[in-house]
């Protein structure tokens, strides 16, 4: 059985990732790209992942379609449900396909789409911005030409491209970084996939441009349940944009909530300096925003300890160092990789910084104001 994204029922699981790693020998020991991440995305829905550079979000998102190179080391499972499977099931494992493979092509850009972070390097120098959309839709939608021409022309004024007609014959040099990235998200959009894979979509665009094109992902999402897998720094994005976050470090999800729950009661002490570290409405002149210190480290031979232990202003001596964190349910939809929340974890030798004068389970004082109906301070949310 073979579905679109129309015949999937709003709230059913279409992509579904297990224990999904992608580990690189190096010269310099063995780079954890990705270690363990799991996460489920449905029909309708978007889920955001956050997160520094260096914290295995892009690698993440190529994994899912198979486009890392040959000499990476991938294991886990990646789901497609829906999807007619050699075993006769109907989900196919991304993770079993060969990747330069007749089955995996079928899946890129029609059943998956990808919306890649280098809008200056994403297209072919010897072919126009025109042919190089219409490669995907030719392949995927109809053979005919004329048609997928106008297909093209429509999709390249969805996303904001003007004067199309001599736009669609024109080559990648002549459009500027901006225009390329607005290209490049029309030729993902043009076959509506099920699933969108939307890596930081909107860093080249201006502030309107990127609200004309979340709108339209927005729209589409609605006509199609397009499930959307949205890689982003921009906290205020995923506040308008997603169901649900999950935040990354080192190459593990360290907590992962519905968009509204983690705003407003942040549990781990990384996803707290993330959001404190962004404006509030109401600052007070004197206010300064939170700077978290240090940077993400190498994950390459990581001795067996909390990832975010080095920068954390809330971690336990004699607990943090000693194993790495498990993932815990805190309620059925908010999970957390932090000893703070673990009853099993070791007595502590002593608590450094503010997990010394807060309760283990006390929300930071950070910036909700982004999304409607969250108050600013979790404090202040009724009884």
């Amino acid at each position: 059985m073979t579905i679109t994204a129309d015949d999937t029922a709003p709230g059913t699981p279409v992509l579904s990732v297990q224990d999904l790693a992608v580990h690189l020998p190096t010269e310099h020991g063995l780079l954890r790209a990705v270690d363990g991440v799991s996460f489920e995305v449905r029909a309708g829905q978007t889920l955001g992942i956050v997160g520094e550079s260096g914290s295995g979000k892009s690698v993440t998102a190529k994994t899912l379609l198979r486009l890392n190179p040959a000499r990476f080391h991938e294991s886990g499972t990646v789901r497609l449900h829906g999807a007619d499977a050699p075993d006769g099931s109907d989900a196919l494992d991304l993770m079993e396909l060969r990747a330069d493979g007749p089955m995996i092509r079928a899946v890129r850009g029609r059943r998956i789409a990808m919306i890649f972070q280098e809008p200056m390097t994403a297209f072919s120098p010897l072919h126009t911005i025109g042919d190089q959309i219409m490669e995907a839709i030719l392949l995927h939608r109809t053979s005919d030409r004329a048609e997928a021409r106008d297909i093209c022309l429509e999709w390249m004024l969805r996303v904001g491209i003007g004067d199309a007609e001599r736009r669609i014959d024109q080559y990648p040099h002549q459009f500027s970084g901006g225009m390329r990235q607005r290209a490049m998200i029309a030729m993902a959009l043009s076959c509506e996939p099920e699933v969108l894979i939307a890596d930081e979509p909107t860093t080249a665009l201006d502030v309107t441009i990127q609200a004309q094109v979340l709108e339209l992902m927005q729209e589409l999402q609605e006509e199609t349940g397009m499930a959307i897998v949205f890689i982003t720094h921009d906290l205020a994005v995923v506040a308008g944009m997603c169901d649900e976050v999950a935040v990354m470090y080192l190459g593990r999800i360290v907590e992962q909530a519905p968009v509204r729950e983690l705003f407003s009661s942040p549990q781990h002490p990384y996803t707290r300096g993330l959001l404190r570290s962004i404006p509030r409405l109401g600052m007070g002149r004197d206010e300064r925003l939170h700077a978290i210190e240090g940077t993400v480290p190498q994950a390459i031979d990581l001795p067996p300890m909390c990832s975010f232990r080095d920068r954390c202003t809330a971690r336990i001596e004699g607990v943090c160092e000693t194993a790495e964190p498990r993932l815990l349910e805190l309620t059925g939809h908010h999970h957390v990789r932090c000893f703070l929340h673990d009853p099993d974890a070791p007595e502590p030798d002593r608590l450094v910084g503010s997990a010394a004068s807060e309760p283990a389970r006390a929300s930071a004082a950070v910036t909700a104001s982004a999304v409607p109906g969250t108050p600013a301070h979790p404090e202040e949310s009724p009884a």
